[in-house]
Parts: structure tokens; C-alpha cells; sequence
């Protein structure tokens, strides 16, 4: 009995004794010491993490090092995950990963109040880890391979919602990257190669998959000490442009709110807080990837330095500074703030990220991803504008390289501005481009009859920067609040005339903000229309075969003219915000800027008619002698996404590219939620323009239109037609008001009998649709021949993101 007692605990122990020897047995574990040692064992090819912080918040975040290349699909080279907190925490023999809730908390001194809350809300427990080992007390070995090899970034969840087909981890043929795998004090990196099993089901993911089954990319870790206490929340003030996190602060008093809004913004303090100019305890320093060519590096460093201007009219000397990445130095190392250029297989937009301590908002890692095609479209801008830029050296490349270098400075600098913590501010251009963190459109002159393009983007930070710089990292005065000090900044901002307004207030579609657009110029949008339309119209005149270099095809002049011919595209966008617009201000009580205010009539019709221009079929029209520069595409040539598309064929389609154009002015002109502005605006008022009076004058300048020859007028008949249809869809839009149906089947009606007593084919094909439309008016739908529109934004000159 005695033996086989003895024999039972012999046998209970077996497992611990081998867990205790788990070191000692793999003597060729590779050892790595930092801010967690662990151990590669090569053999097995695991981690094995040495977890010595029980109930020790640290920041966990993920990051793709090589991406799929598709703008498109969206999962690029140094594409940032988000940032959590978590904490290891032992159960039984489990060491668990537990993300707190950050979004409830209460920030009090009373720990039962603040255990209230944090038992109130889930937490999420991320990973499981049997306890391999207890190596000293409170210090435990786990194995960390499986949860390293986990779809931290949602690869494949990214790639089922763009239907680009189902996809999941391979294991079998996926591995660690133990070279990759290192130990600093604060933070530890991994890297792993992820490779996804499934069926490509789009042709953006075929097109960039070597084989259409595996999708294979590196996934990358890191794992980081939380910033010391030292750190000084900012407050958000809407009007500031301040990127921003928020919480719910329980612990509030009841007077206060309970949501709380802290600015985002790098760490920045004096070394001599008395001083009025000051070097920083710490420079913000910004690292380019050593990948980037020649001249493109140069660009990108002077434009991402232009924000040390605006560091240094607060005061601080030589805070911000950009310098190339050391060799030896890894861009996704979250001591290093970087800008990196990224490759893809279509254009598309850049984007500035940043990791950070959601506790506060402060910022650990800056990361800007610049896409590397964006230098090609605006050089391929100023080749379409440009009179003849090939005509006797194919090798005259000087003019079109100076204004595409000229946007990759302004670039950068802009994606760097959203990883020091500011938003976009779409209202900056109407002020003398006021800001790097508009959208900006290439800006042009016709001097002595030629177009001028020394100006075309900006070379410096702008006034409002300068603000925005103030808001987030200006030293406060001693004495004063921080609401006290953003009143005032904001106050001088005002006062000069400044502005800030981003992204929802930007937009086209049913935007109505009268100031703030996306890639415009000028105080004036439909004065600036105007212009663009007359640059546009020179432009077309001198275009020829020697806008091309020799021995290209066609093809090739083709899709140069694509981004002259709608290079009023944006320009029209914002003119066609000032119909049934506004001016208005992120106003709070006590501010100095006005909160809201109609634009007069006067402004509103102006601009109604210069929107009417993108409509005449003279504006649109391409003659017959650019015509003939456009022959079926070359073999090898297909069209793309930014090619014209076409109708017939082959061929090109004279007619497709005014239906084109005309149906995006069109649409934006008529839609409903403008329209039942101008409904609202001209109840108020009636001397301003209403919906009936731009329903009534689009058919007169559409539909009642005639021209002088037969070309012309089939291009106005194609305009004519895509008005017929958009208001008939304002008619039956869901998003329409009573208000706006009424006065829509009014005009209509009104058309229809005007169209009965015309023998004009095309007027008897109307009077058909809109007898059709009569009779099931729910079963409506625009007709759906008219090409799309090529993609355009962002224009070379254009996409951020970010932010």
C-alpha cells in the first residue's frame, strides 16, 4: 500500500518535473534579453516568452511589413494595426492576455470606484497560455508560437468583406522569422511569415498574387513598455484640428460630462521651460526608409522638415527633425517615427498612422505610407497640359518632374501632419493655401498665352499649421488654463481670417459648406472654375501626338488626355457646393467665429451658371482633329481603370466622354439633400435661388439647348438626355422630401409637354421615358450606358488617409 502510494505522487509530479526541465532539456534555445526575454528554440521553430510582469499594463500593437500591393484591397507594406493595452494574468496554470476595457474607466484615487466600473463592462481575453515553466517566483515560460502565428492585422476578414474570396492560415506553410525576433528594453519585436489558403475571387487580388491560392504576407509585433505619468493631456477643442481620442470617465462629477476628448500629439517639452526660444528635452524625430530613390528621397525630406518652421514659431528650436533610418535599424520598431514609401500595383492613396496610448492620446510611433505611383499621375498632368513637351527631345522630362516633386514635397509634408496629430482642413485653400493638410488641387496660369505651372503647389507650411502646432504642442503660461490658452489661439486664428473645417463638411455629395472642398483653389470656387475651364480649354487647343515621347502608341496619348479632359472635375465639385451652401464654424459658446450663415444669392447664382458651363456641349465637346489622335488601343495597350471608357466598341466614344462628364456634374448639382436646401433656403427667402428656378434652368441649358452644327448638338443631345434622367431620379430618390418631389414632377410635367410637340427622335424617346416613368414610377432606374468616370482621386495629385 505504502509503494503504491509512493508511486501515485511519483506519477502526479511527472508532468511539473518535466516542465521544470523544459530549459535545461533544449540546450540550444537561442536567448534574447529585453523588456520580456524569451527564447527561439530553432528546432521546433517556437517562442518560447519569458512572462516575469503579472498585472503590468503594456501596449501590444501589430503591423504588415510586406502588404499585397493593391490599393484596392488595402493591406499595404507598413500598414499600422491598432494599438491596445493589455496584461498578462495568471489562472490555474494559464497565463491569460486581457485587454481592458479603455473606453469606461474612472480616473479617481478610489480604487473601489474604480473596480465598479471596470466589472461593469467586458473585458476581452485575447490568448490563452499554459504555464510551460515557472522559472523563479512570479516568473513563468509560456509558449508564445501560436499566438504570434494568429491573423492579428485580419487579413483574411479584409479580404472576405472586398469579396476578394475566402481565406484562412495555413499553418503547414507558414513560419517564424527568428531574425526578425528582437529584445530591446522596452519593447520586444516579432515577425512572421502568414500565409492564407483560399481562391482569389477578384481580379484586384489576382492580379497581384503569384498564385491565386496563397496569399502570403509578413505580420509583424511588438510589444511595449507604456509611457511614464510625466505626460500632460491636451484638451480637444473642435475648432483646433487636433486629431482626438475619446473615453467615458465615470468618476466625473455630475456637473461635468462624462465623455472626456484629449488632443493626439508626440510627447514635447522645453529644456528651459523660461526660455522664450528653446531646444526640446526630446526632439520628434522622423526616419525615411532608405528604399525610396532618388530625387523622390530629396522631396520627401525637405517636404516632411517644412513642419519645423511651424515648431519654431512656438518657440522651440530644432524639435522636429527628419533624418534617413539607419541601416541597421527596423522601420517598424516603435522607437522610430517613419516615413515610408510603399509599392502598389494601381494608384492610390497614401496615408499617415499613428500608435497610440490610448490612456492619453499620447503618441509612440509615427508612420507615414507614401504610395509611389502618386509622382506618376501629376507627372502625367503636366504632361497633358504642357504645349508640346516632346517635340524635339523625348528626353525633356525637367518641366513635368519639377511639379511632381513639387506635390511629393507637399505630400509628405501633409501625411506627416496627420501622424503629428492634426486632421485635414479643407477650408485652407480659399486663404492663400493656409495649410499642407488641405487637399491640393495643381494650381495654373496662362501667362502670354502659355499655362504656368512654376505655381502649381505650394512650398512651405501654412499660417493655419502654425496654429494647429500651437493648439496641440504650445507651451502653456504659467496661470493660465488650458481652455483658457486654446480660446486664445483660436481667437487669433479667427481673427485673421483662418478656418478650420474637415472631412464630413468636405464632401460633394450633398455637401454644403461653401469653403471647404477637396482638391480646389482660390477664394472664389466658381471664379476658380472659371479659370480652370479656360486652362482647360488651352490645353485641349495645343494637345497633340508630341505630348508623347516618340515610338509610344496612341494608346498611350490617350490616357494623358484622360486627366485634362476632366481636370475641372474638382473644381466643379466645389462650385456645386455653393448651391443651397453655407458657412459655418465648429462654433462653441463664447467663440468669435460666427456659427452659421447662408450664402447670399448673389453668390449662389454665380456660381449656378458657372456650373452651367460644364454642361454645354461646346465645353465638352473633343473636334474632330483631337478626335483623330485617338485610334482603337495598340496590342499590349488595353484600357485600364483610368482610361476613357466607351460605348462602341473598339473605338473611341466622342460621345462617351461628354456623358461622362455632364452626369458628374449632374448628379452632384441635383442631389436631394441640396435640393431640399434650396427648397428650405428659398421658403426663407425668395430672392434666393430655389429648386424650381435650377431645375427649370438646367432643362432650358440642357434640353432646350440647340447648337450651331450636327456634331455639337448630338454631344448636347447626350447631355441633354443624362438631365432628363437625374431629374426623374430626384423625383423618386428615397432621400427626397415630399417638398422636393413635388416641384421635381412639376418641372417634368412641365417638360413633357413641351417635349410632345417636338419630332426630334431623341425628344420623342424622352417623351416614351417619361410616359414610362408615369406609369411605374417605382420601378425607375437610370439608364446605365453612360461610362464611367475614370478614376481620378486621388489625382496624383491626389488619397489619405489617413487619415
Amino acid at each position: 500500500m505504502k509503494f503504491l502510494k509512493i508511486s501515485l505522487i511519483l506519477f502526479l509530479l511527472q508532468p511539473l518535473v518535466s516542465q521544470a526541465q523544459i530549459l535545461d532539456q533544449k540546450k540550444n534555445l537561442e536567448k534574447s534579453e529585453g523588456y520580456f526575454n524569451f527564447y527561439y528554440d530553432k528546432k521546433e521553430d517556437k517562442i518560447y516568452l519569458e512572462v516575469d510582469k503579472l498585472d503590468t499594463q503594456f501596449l501590444y500593437t501589430h503591423f504588415l511589413t510586406s502588404g499585397l500591393g493593391s490599393n484596392d484591397i488595402g493591406l499595404d507594406r507598413g500598414q499600422l494595426g491598432d494599438g491596445v493595452v493589455v496584461a498578462f494574468k495568471k489562472a490555474g496554470n494559464k497565463l491569460l492576455l486581457i485587454e481592458p476595457n479603455m473606453t469606461y474607466r474612472a480616473e479617481t484615487d478610489n480604487l473601489l470606484e474604480k473596480k465598479s466600473v471596470e466589472e461593469a463592462f467586458a473585458r476581452s481575453v485575447l490568448f490563452g497560455f499554459e504555464i510551460k515553466e515557472e522559472i523563479d517566483e512570479g516568473t513563468y515560460l509560456i509558449d508564445f508560437t501560436p499566438f504570434l502565428m494568429e491573423d492579428a492585422h485580419g487579413v483574411a476578414n479584409r479580404l472576405s468583406r472586398g469579396e476578394h474570396g475566402a481565406f484562412k492560415v495555413d499553418a503547414s506553410k507558414s513560419a517564424l522569422l527568428p531574425e526578425q525576433a528582437k529584445a530591446f528594453p522596452e519593447n520586444i519585436e516579432f515577425e512572421v511569415m502568414l500565409t492564407f489558403k483560399g481562391e482569389a475571387k477578384s481580379g484586384a487580388l489576382r492580379s497581384v498574387l503569384p498564385n491565386s491560392e496563397n496569399a502570403t504576407v509578413v505580420q509583424h509585433h511588438s510589444f511595449v513598455k507604456l509611457p511614464d505619468d510625466n505626460y500632460e493631456k491636451r484638451l480637444f477643442d473642435p475648432r483646433s484640428g487636433a486629431i482626438y481620442i475619446t473615453y467615458y470617465d465615470y468618476a466625473s462629477p455630475v456637473y461635468e460630462p462624462i465623455q472626456k476628448r484629449f488632443a493626439v500629439r508626440h510627447r514635447l517639452q522645453k529644456k528651459d521651460p523660461s526660455a522664450a526660444v528653446s531646444e526640446p528635452v526630446e526632439p520628434i524625430i522622423y526616419y525615411l526608409d532608405p528604399g525610396t530613390p532618388e530625387p523622390v528621397r530629396s522631396a520627401l525630406l525637405e517636404g516632411a522638415s517644412w513642419w519645423n518652421q511651424a515648431f519654431e514659431s512656438i518657440g522651440y528650436k530644432n524639435a522636429f527633425l527628419v533624418k534617413m533610418l539607419p541601416e541597421d535599424a527596423d522601420p517598424l520598431d516603435v522607437r522610430y517615427n517613419v516615413i515610408q514609401w510603399v509599392h502598389r500595383s494601381t494608384r492610390g492613396w497614401s496615408y499617415g498612422a499613428s500608435v497610440v496610448d490610448p490612456r492619453t492620446g499620447e503618441i509612440i510611433k509615427g508612420h507615414v505610407s507614401l504610395g509611389s505611383l502618386r509622382i506618376r499621375q501629376d507627372f502625367m498632368i503636366a504632361q497633358a497640359l504642357l504645349n508640346k513637351p516632346f517635340l524635339d527631345n523625348d528626353e525633356n522630362h525637367e518641366p513635368m518632374m519639377e511639379m511632381a516633386l513639387a506635390r511629393i514635397r507637399q505630400l509628405s509634408a501633409h501625411e506627416v501632419g496627420h501622424t503629428l496629430g492634426f486632421a485635414h482642413n479643407f477650408a485652407a485653400s480659399v486663404n492663400d493655401r493656409a495649410s499642407v493638410m488641405d487637399y491640393p488641387h495643381p494650381q495654373f496660369r496662362l501667362k502670354n498665352g502659355e499655362i504656368d505651372l512654376s505655381d502649381a503647389y505650394d512650398t512651405g507650411i501654412g499660417e493655419w499649421d502654425k496654429v494647429t502646432v500651437k493648439n496641440s504642442y504650445g507651451d502653456i503660461p504659467k496661470g493660465m488654463s488650458q481652455k483658457a490658452f486654446l480660446d486664445a489661439v483660436i481667437s487669433e486664428a479667427t481673427a485673421k481670417g483662418l478656418q478650420f473645417i474637415t472631412d464630413s463638411d468636405a464632401r460633394a455629395e450633398g455637401g454644403a459648406h461653401v469653403n471647404a472642398h477637396l482638391w480646389d483653389n482660390g477664394k472664389s470656387a466658381a471664379e476658380e472654375l472659371k479659370d480652370v475651364l479656360k486652362i482647360r480649354q488651352v490645353a485641349i487647343s495645343n494637345f497633340s501626338e508630341e505630348n508623347i515621347r516618340s515610338g509610344e502608341p496612341f494608346s498611350v496619348l490617350e490616357d494623358v488626355f484622360v486627366p485634362l479632359y476632366f481636370l475641372h472635375r474638382y473644381q466643379t465639385e466645389a462650385a456645386v457646393k455653393l448651391v443651397g451652401g453655407l458657412n459655418y464654424n465648429y462654433s462653441v459658446k463664447g467663440g468669435e467665429e460666427p456659427a452659421v450663415e447662408v450664402l447670399n444669392e448673389r453668390l449662389q447664382k454665380r456660381a449656378f451658371q458657372e456650373v452651367l458651363q460644364t454642361l454645354n456641349a461646346e465645353t465638352l465637346a473633343i473636334s474632330e482633329e483631337k478626335l483623330s489622335l485617338f485610334p482603337p488601343r495598340a496590342y499590349g495597350y488595353p484600357r485600364s481603370r483610368e482610361s476613357f471608357k466607351s460605348n462602341t466598341g473598339v473605338t473611341f466614344d466622342a460621345f462617351g466622354a461628354p456623358a461622362t462628364a455632364s452626369e458628374m456634374t449632374l448628379s452632384l448639382l441635383l442631389n436631394p439633400e441640396r435640393a431640399a436646401r434650396l427648397v428650405q433656403q428659398h421658403a426663407l427667402d425668395e430672392d434666393q435661388l430655389g429648386l424650381r428656378a435650377v431645375l427649370e434652368e438646367v432643362v432650358n441649358r440642357t434640353i432646350k439647348t440647340s447648337q450651331q452644327n450636327d456634331y455639337l448638338q448630338q454631344v448636347q443631345y447626350v447631355i441633354a438626355y443624362n438631365a432628363l434622367q437625374e431629374i426623374l431620379a430626384l423625383a423618386v430618390n428615397s432621400d427626397s422630401t415630399p417638398q422636393v418631389k413635388a416641384e421635381t414632377n412639376a418641372v417634368i410635367s412641365d417638360l413633357h409637354k413641351w417635349l410632345k410637340g417636338r419630332k426630334n427622335p431623341l425628344f420623342r424617346q424622352m417623351v416614351l421615358d417619361i410616359e414610362q416613368f408615369r406609369r411605374s414610377p417605382e420601378k425607375f432606374k437610370k439608364a446605365g450606358n453612360t461610362p464611367k468616370i475614370p478614376d481620378g482621386s486621388p489625382i496624383g495629385s491626389l488619397m489619405c488617409g489617413g487619415l
